[in-house]
């Protein structure tokens, strides 16, 4: 028996996920990153998709729009008039890696070294995991590894994060949710007031009321609420996500994964304060956990 049949992966893929998250997800909002972005000409909103969606922007805005979930294809349109070449789109790419790495020395120093030391075994899982049915995080592997050692390494990191929006989205593609429809199932799980997940994503409220109108006819809300059937949908998409997704940990191994969340996780907390002052505490759901919950070691 293998350590992968003798361990709690689904547990460990839950509590990892969030450093995960939170080890790329404070860029999007920085301040160092959003002045980057604005010299170049875009808003932040805008310059976070083109940032994070440059490998995959020749594939066009309505590719772009089905790969994001639950970005505004609206918002997407746009950023396709405002960069008309694909090529623009990796100025973006590489304003980001700059604000990356001073970022990271800035603000979490500590994740430098244990980022550094975790990159060739991490590039190793990355090389390892199946693609079919990933197309956005497959794009990725089209540009060159960094040879910035931090630098490579955050994108190894970025990579198993992207791999599980992917899987993920086609967890939630399963349902037959649409992007708003998730949005608002989500927003309700994590008990987030109003719409207010959809309306962070740029969507109208025109297309809220719409997948609320398509939640309510499929019975998972009532009134506006989504309902205990609704909640408990969104669990089971949770559970199946962090199940799928841990395949990169039992790749690298359940010691070298353990010692991953014991260092990334102290460090991780100060980048999701980061979030919080930059931004405000519903920023980046996919760190927070739901009320007064502690994350619980994997056993």
């Amino acid at each position: 028996m293998t350590d992968r049949d003798e361990f709690d992966w689904t547990a460990l893929s839950r509590r990892i996920s969030r450093s995960v998250q939170t080890t790329i997800g404070w860029i999007f909002w920085d301040p160092g990153a959003v002045a980057r972005y604005e010299k170049r000409g875009l808003q932040s909103g805008l310059g976070y998709i083109a940032a994070r969606s440059a490998p995959f922007a020749s594939a066009g805005p309505e590719a772009l729009s089905a790969a994001l979930g639950s970005i505004s294809p609206l918002g997407i349109a746009v950023l396709y008039q405002l960069l008309e070449e694909p090529s623009s789109w990796m100025d973006f790419w590489h304003l980001r890696n700059e604000a990356v790495r001073e970022g990271l020395v800035a603000y979490a120093p500590e994740i430098v070294e244990h980022l550094i030391a975790f990159g060739p075994e991490l590039w190793e899982v990355v090389h390892q995991l199946p693609l079919a049915g990933r197309p956005f995080v497959a794009s990725h592997l089209a540009l060159p590894i960094p040879d910035d050692p931090l630098l490579s390494s955050w994108h190894a990191v970025n990579f198993i994060r992207e791999w599980r929006g992917d899987t993920h989205w086609a967890i939630v593609a399963s349902h037959n949710l649409s992007g708003n429809e998730a949005s608002i199932l989500h927003n309700a799980w994590l008990g987030y007031e109003g719409d207010w997940l959809s309306l962070s994503r740029g969507n109208s409220p025109e297309d809220i009321e719409r997948a609320w109108s398509s939640l309510e006819t499929r019975g998972l809300a009532t009134s506006h609420l989504v309902n205990e059937l609704g909640l408990q949908l969104r669990q089971s998409i949770e559970d199946e996500t962090d199940r799928i997704c841990a395949l990169p940990w039992q790749l690298l191994g359940a010691e070298k994964s353990k010692q991953f969340i014991e260092e990334f996780e102290p460090p991780c907390e100060k980048l999701l304060q980061r979030v919080d002052e930059t931004a405000g505490t519903n920023y980046q759901p996919a760190s927070r956990l739901q009320g007064n919950e502690k994350p619980q070691p994997p056993k």
